[in-house]
């Protein structure tokens, strides 16, 4: 049975979720699984934009097979070549003798790195700007390499101005129905899962994205069909504002993200006396998190929403918490930069921690760290209230800048 979905008179979604998968790439997870999107244009000339994971392919031969309705598919344009996008290439291959595969050249090479198909006489390799006329519809292709793959591009379809823009402006979570972001409550249900999708698969990125935008902002965009995620056909404009400060490194929000890692619960008494009396001073973004219980892409993309960080680590064998190490390592390969932090560090027989932090940070891009570092010995005593004090209106002042 098929499930599609029209975006147009001429576009429709074929695309379909999987809510068995526990974590995207075998690495992120996705409580809400993750939907893969495909469409397919009726003109002319029939096109498919993009194919689906292997996992839903079954769902997206039949949805094609009931749009063709034993027409021949002509063109199948691919944006990006992750095998969670070109798992039905060889089989849409196969059943479809004439048809013409459409991508970059360096997708083409990498189609055949993934599969045994000839496609000698087959492949399309398209440049910035070129055209593909189906009849009433004209597609022009535009490059976007490294967002997130050096082979991606997008394609425009001028008639329908409607951007096909591969896995920009995507989003973890699995569909219900609704695929349409004026059907669902997206900054409730789904904000968290874009940013989070956006900073961890997309976010070492932020110069090819911005690139990418300026391209965007030259088209009249009605609509935005992304491989993952809900379909944008209202509000573009506050979506790709969210990816022009993702992008360039700039705080979604002013707020600030304490993230602990404690071994015996000391350090994070200190985070939480810390909490408390910068909600007391007024500061009502607040965000704590269990480094060693929090899956780091959760870390990564709150840091990507707020301007404050704060950094608490216990020592351990000599150096940082590992899970806090992690955190780190994860921070500056994404990029992460334009950020204020406070460290604090713990230690009962040995400080180190707070060394190896700030040397992190040091290697990352335009990091401000806050005053001095709080270093601990075991407890945060009674004593040294004044220095917590100190540190909140350190973050209190920052905030107000």
């Amino acid at each position: 049975m098929q499930s599609t979905r029209k975006i147009t008179e001429d576009i429709v979604w074929v695309g379909s979720s999987d809510r068995r998968l526990e974590r995207f790439e075998n690495l992120f997870p996705i409580p809400r699984g993750i939907a893969y999107n495909a469409y397919f244009i009726e003109d002319e000339k029939t096109v498919l934009m993009d194919t689906v994971d292997e996992s839903v392919a079954r769902q997206l031969y039949e949805n094609v097979d009931y749009l063709l309705d034993g027409r021949q598919l002509d063109y199948l344009v691919v944006n990006h070549v992750e095998p969670d996008h070109c798992a039905g290439i060889v089989e849409f291959l196969s059943r479809f003798p004439d048809m013409k595969v459409v991508g970059t050249a360096k997708a083409i090479q990498i189609i055949g790195q993934f599969y045994e198909a000839d496609m000698t006489e087959r492949a399309v390799a398209v440049k910035e700007g070129e055209e593909l006329s189906l009849g009433k519809h004209t597609l022009r292709f535009y490059m976007a390499p490294m967002v997130h793959w050096p082979e991606v591009m997008m394609t425009y379809d001028v008639t329908d101005k409607t951007l096909f823009s591969a896995d920009a402006f995507g989003a973890f979570g699995a569909f219900s129905g609704s695929i349409f972001n004026d059907e669902i409550r997206f900054e409730r249900d789904w904000l968290d899962d874009a940013r989070r999708y956006y900073a961890n698969i997309v976010g070492k990125y932020g110069i090819q994205v911005q690139n990418v935008l300026k391209k965007v902002a030259l088209l009249e965009v009605e609509k935005i069909c992304p491989l993952h995620g809900p379909i944008w056909r209202s509000n573009l404009d506050w979506f790709i504002e969210k990816y022009q400060a993702w992008s360039s490194y700039r705080p979604e929000e002013k707020g600030v993200v304490l993230i602990y890692g404690s071994v015996y619960g000391n350090t994070e008494r200190a985070v939480d006396a810390l909490a408390v009396r910068l909600a007391d001073a007024g500061v009502s973004n607040l965000a704590v998190y269990d480094v060693s219980s929090t899956h780091v892409s959760e870390l990564i993309s709150e840091i990507f929403r707020c301007s404050h960080v704060v950094l608490a680590s216990a020592t351990y064998n000599a150096g940082m918490f590992p899970p806090m190490e992690n955190l780190l390592t994860d921070m500056k390969a994404l990029a992460v930069k334009n950020r204020k932090v406070v460290l604090i560090e713990n230690g009962s027989w040995a400080l180190s921690a707070g060394k190896g932090m700030a040397k992190e940070l040091e290697e990352m891009k335009e990091m401000t760290v806050l005053g001095e570092m709080l270093s601990l010995k075991s407890v945060l005593p009674r004593q040294r209230e004044e220095e917590l004090n100190q540190v909140v209106d350190q973050i209190v002042k920052s905030l107000a800048e």
